[in-house]
């Protein structure tokens, strides 16, 4: 099995994992409710996607 000749230096480690940085999650606003949810999902708090009821919604609490 092949092993490494030289210890690999901290700049190539750090080249090689620059990809994999967390980037922020993508918000869109609901079209019917105004909330925000996750795109191409269904709106968790009306329960519509893409012009159509999907899920009943339960009463809101007070």
């Amino acid at each position: 099995m092949p092993v490494p000749k030289y210890r690999t230096s901290r700049s190539k480690v750090r080249m090689r994992r620059s990809h994999q940085a967390m980037s922020a999650l993508t918000v869109s606003e609901c079209p019917h409710c105004h909330e925000p949810k996750l795109p191409h999902r269904v709106c968790p708090h009306c329960g519509y996607y893409n012009g159509i009821e999907i899920i009943a919604a339960s009463k809101k609490e007070k």
